[in-house]
């Protein structure tokens, strides 16, 4: 049974006071008992018009309802109903309130039961499945000025959104949000920019990430062109089987709103959900251009909340019609390597593959992390019809450069005119990507190796590089490890005491087009020189020069004039000054005759004690140039050196 009552506020405690519109003195007032919730009243249809309802347990074992509401206007009245179900749903009516008083804003009913007689509790009233609509007039009930989800349908204020993205029709774009409801179900809303009045967009839930497509699980009420909105109550998947607000939020899914009901193939917006929705966190490679001019791009992982990633390949220059299959790889590119992972094709008239990768081909799980640290690369091909050609490629994850990188020169040796730099690039994972670039090179191939030990001195191979390609001048080789297995870094290849070697041929090992010194053995431009005095050959003097090298070990460099061609001529350091004389304490490589020059790597004197470029300066000692090994005697060139320097 109902009551119409008026509410009248006690001045003592503030008690509230129902007075029934017909009864007499006799008749008990409800009375609040201080048991009550309140419910969001939401203005609709651009009416103005919102506020709140109130339901309060009554001690005769009914329930006191009130509707406040603002922006209600004087002489109008509006009727308002408890409806069931959700209002994203719609329901009939269950209980008809006292229409609301335009001038107050407000209206009081007493409810004992529902329209239909049957009995209602307050606390059945809290867990109704219910919502209220407040209407124009009774003349425009069509209308509905306000609106509100009460009982299990209240929302708590829990939300989650997600971004609908642009896909096939320009310009729609938007979100949707999941609210969760206190019964633990969810009202899903689909708000877009874009669309346009009588439009209608029908949506649905699917299966698995938008890159992999999948079923419908949950079919959405249809977005209104007019208002780009859409509501939905979602209590279970079209299925039937039950799904919570919590479990959407870790659903395999994704949304598609597509352009109308009868052309369902045209996509409005799109938007991964659930596990698949992306962190933000991402990362981008370089696809370089291979034998198509042109052809270039990237390639992006993206992190979805279940550790998987969104593949996107991206690439300018494809052409409408092309269609390039695309390939994870193991191994760096310049190593090659069988196939990883199968991208989808890229579509040459957009430039894209989008992917979801969760494991590789052979089934191997393989996630976002793992994928930012695999030893791969990617080769995007010219069509599955020609596999052989390449239209763009790049390292990826632990292959990926740092941007750390350290050239050395090569100079000219037993062939005019050829020289050029070798360059270490470090990758992610501490390996090394080097580059041999070379001017004056021909036709043919030009082996090359990293020696043990400074080029002066000699050594043997540690490092066997890619052939020099003569046409191009270059090769490029990952240096995982040496020859002999031994693994080396980036790092420890700035440091190696090394040598790199370019021979003229396969067949002519012996000739070398070009030479340098890397690593520990760089020079660091640090020198100090002596001159070299005439003696007993006249007109022979010259000059030793001393150059550092990173190590602190020294090069020693001897350059003579007036020496002739057939004489080699020996040289040693000795203790003392010249004038005083003294034993020998270094052996330099003999003098050439025929060029004056003698190149010698100073690490330790004769002995074995050790000497360093810092230790020449305040060194007690003098330089010999002697006639021959036959002819000791005879001093070509002499000077003193370091603390006896004049």
């Amino acid at each position: 049974m109902k009551y119409l009552s008026t509410l009248k506020l006690l001045a003592v405690g503030f008690v509230v006071m129902l007075v029934a519109a017909c009864s007499d003195d006799d008749t008990p007032m409800p009375m609040p008992t201080g048991m009550e919730d309140s419910f969001a009243l939401n203005a609709l249809n651009n009416s103005g018009v919102s506020g709140s309802i109130k339901i309060e347990e009554a001690d005769l074992g009914g329930t006191i309802i009130t509707v406040n509401l603002n922006g209600t206007s004087s002489g109008n009245m509006h009727p308002a109903h408890i409806h069931f179900n959700t209002a994203a749903e719609g329901g009939d009516i269950a209980v008809s309130l006292t229409p609301i008083d335009g001038a107050t804003g407000m209206s009081e009913t007493y409810v004992e039961t529902l329209d239909d007689g049957t009995a209602i509790t307050y606390s059945e009233l809290m867990q109704f499945d219910g919502y209220v609509n407040v209407h124009l007039s009774a003349d425009e009930l069509a209308t509905v000025v306000a609106q509100g989800d009460i009982g299990v349908n209240e929302l708590t204020g829990e939300s989650k959104s997600y971004a609908l993205n642009e896909k096939d029709v320009d310009g729609i774009s938007g979100t949707f949000i999941l609210q969760r409801r206190a019964n633990g179900t969810a009202l899903a809303t689909v708000m877009l920019s874009g669309t346009q009045a009588g439009g209608s967009h029908p949506g649905h839930i699917h299966d698995n990430t938008a890159a992999e497509g999948g079923g419908i699980a949950v079919s959405l009420n249809p977005v209104d062109g007019a208002t780009g909105m859409s509501k939905t109550s979602i209590e279970m998947k079209d299925d039937g089987s039950a799904i919570t607000y919590d479990q959407l939020l870790s659903y395999d899914g994704y949304v598609n709103i597509h352009a109308s009901a009868s052309d369902l193939a045209t996509l409005a917006a799109q938007g991964d959900i659930g596990q698949n929705e992306l962190t933000g966190e991402s990362k981008s490679y370089e696809l370089g251009t291979k034998a198509v001019a042109g052809i270039s791009g990237t390639f992006t992982l993206s992190k979805r909340v279940n550790g998987e990633a969104l593949a996107v390949v991206m690439l300018n220059g494809t052409s409408s019609g092309g269609m390039h299959p695309g390939h994870i790889h193991n191994n760096a590119a310049i190593e090659g390597g069988g196939i990883a992972y199968t991208f989808n094709e890229v579509d040459g008239e957009s430039g894209m593959s989008v992917n979801n990768i969760a494991a590789l081909d052979d089934g191997t799980m393989i996630t976002y992390d793992e994928l930012l640290d695999f030893n791969g690369y990617i080769n995007i091909h010219a069509s599955a019809d020609d596999l052989a050609t390449l239209v763009a490629q790049g390292d990826i994850g632990s292959n990926e450069m740092t941007g750390e990188s350290y050239s050395y020169d090569l100079s000219t040796k037993d062939v005019v005119g050829v020289d050029g730099t070798v360059t270490f690039n470090e990758r992610k994972d501490g390996s090394t990507l080097a580059t041999i670039e070379l001017n004056g090179t021909t036709a043919g191939t030009l082996p090359g190796h990293i020696h043990d030990n400074a080029a002066v001195e000699g050594g043997g191979i540690a490092v066997t590089f890619t052939p020099v390609d003569g046409i191009t001048g270059m090769s490029m080789t990952n240096i995982r490890m040496k020859d002999d297995g031994t693994a080396i870094t980036y790092d420890e290849l700035l440091d190696f005491n090394g040598y790199v070697n370019i021979h003229a041929s396969a067949n002519d090992l012996a000739t070398l087009a070009a030479q340098g010194d890397i690593g520990a053995n760089e020079l660091t431009g640090m020198t100090v020189s002596y001159d070299l005095n005439e003696v007993d050959q006249a007109g022979t003097s010259g000059m030793i020069t001393f150059m550092e090298r990173k190590d602190g070990t020294t090069l020693i460099k001897i350059e003579l004039q007036n020496t002739l061609a057939t004489d080699s001529h020996p040289g040693h350091i000795h203790e003392n000054t010249a004038a005083q004389g003294g034993g020998i304490l270094f052996t330099f490589n003999n003098v050439d005759g025929a060029t004056g020059l003698s190149m010698t790597n100073m690490r330790a004197l004769d002995d074995g004690t050790a000497i360093s470029y810092s230790d020449v300066a305040t060194f007690n000692g003098y330089v010999n140039i002697h006639k021959s090994v036959n002819d000791l005697a005879t001093l070509v060139a002499q000077g003193n050196i370091g603390a006896n320097a004049n």
